[in-house]
């Protein structure tokens, strides 16, 4: 982003702000890579690592011994699972163990309810992951400033993560129903009734749910991130006369850039997890709107089609690694001045 405006001062006409904020934050980046020992040319060398010591060999079998429980347990309960899912999608039968390459997941992907199911999944998340993020975040800055009751706002936004799932349901139940509170309010001000959970409409109340609980978590972490900040360069910043909007754009949000991925993919986690609350409002097969990639993979178990099943859930989890693979190449593009 170019900014244009300029100013005076006294060693006279300055650069824009974006200009003079790209440059403090690579001379801070050049410094700490100085005081690493990796300075250019006249600085010093980095020190060659010899042969490792009696003691480094020692220490390192004892972290990989402390370490080996924790790589059996994640081998044995999730990698080797995951294997044997891809084994299970590539053969036709659990009894006759037939190897038949793609067809299974072939005969998902020309499945109507797959694609029904994967297309409104994906909808979802397009809808909910930015709002989550980006509500989250501007809650964060808009907390950071000298707001009273701070910490009455802190504990509001965290509530919903206290309260059980049903509970929630429940209320939203009746908020939404067709006869509910928010048709009450609608009809109040000359609107006609909606059907909430059976009409097009019905992903609306599922999203604004996803909000109420997520949106407080995203928040708290952004607001750690926005703490590690530091405050020399947005004082130096506002020396040079850079506005609110600019420290926000070149500082803060590329300092956030780590925060925001991390957000980011656990929101997307969790919107792949909303099949929970669909569940609980709609039942086993909602109105089409509602019927998630969950929806598909546990009525499939329920029909003991393990192929099927296990072919649905490697299409989603490749899905799942080129997105959050997008997402680090993304967040590396736009923090590499900060390296």
């Amino acid at each position: 982003m170019k900014i244009t405006d300029k100013w005076s001062a006294p060693a006279g006409r300055l650069r824009g702000a974006g200009t003079k904020i790209n440059r403090l934050l690579r001379q801070n980046a050049a410094g700490e890579r100085q005081e690493s020992g990796f300075s250019g040319a006249g600085g010093e060398k980095p020190r060659r690592r010899g042969k490792r010591t009696q003691k480094e060999r020692r220490e390192n079998r004892v972290s990989w011994t402390f370490l080996s429980l924790s790589v059996a347990g994640v081998a044995l309960f999730f990698v080797i699972p995951f294997f044997v899912v891809i084994y299970y999608s590539m053969i036709d039968n659990p009894v006759r163990h037939n190897f038949v390459g793609i067809t299974n997941y072939v005969k998902v992907f020309n499945n109507s309810a797959f694609r029904l199911a994967a297309l409104n999944t994906l909808k979802f998340s397009v809808t909910a992951v930015p709002l989550a993020v980006g509500l989250a975040l501007l809650l964060a800055v808009e907390m950071e400033k000298r707001l009273p009751w701070k910490s009455r706002f802190r504990s509001f936004f965290l509530s919903p993560m206290m309260v059980p799932t049903a509970s929630v349901i429940m209320i939203w139940q009746i908020l939404f129903h067709y006869n509910g509170l928010v048709n009450v309010f609608i009809k109040h001000f000359g609107g006609g009734k909606i059907d909430w959970l059976k009409s097009g409409y019905a992903q609306i109340p599922i999203i604004l749910l996803f909000l109420w609980k997520n949106i407080g978590y995203n928040m708290i972490l952004f607001m750690a991130g926005l703490a590690n900040i530091p405050r020399d360069q947005i004082e130096v910043a506002r020396l040079e006369s850079a506005t609110e909007f600019q420290i926000f754009w070149m500082i803060k949000i590329r300092y956030l850039s780590s925060t925001i991925l991390f957000v980011t993919i656990m929101s997307l986690i969790n919107s792949f997890k909303i099949f929970r609350e669909v569940y609980l409002m709609a039942g086993d097969y909602p109105y089409d709107a509602l019927y998630m990639l969950q929806h598909f993979m546990n009525n499939t178990f329920r029909s003991l089609d393990y192929q099927k099943l296990s072919a649905a859930a490697v299409i989603m989890a490749i899905f799942m690694v080129f997105v959050i693979g997008a997402l680090f190449v993304m967040e590396d593009r736009f923090s590499r001045d900060l390296e």
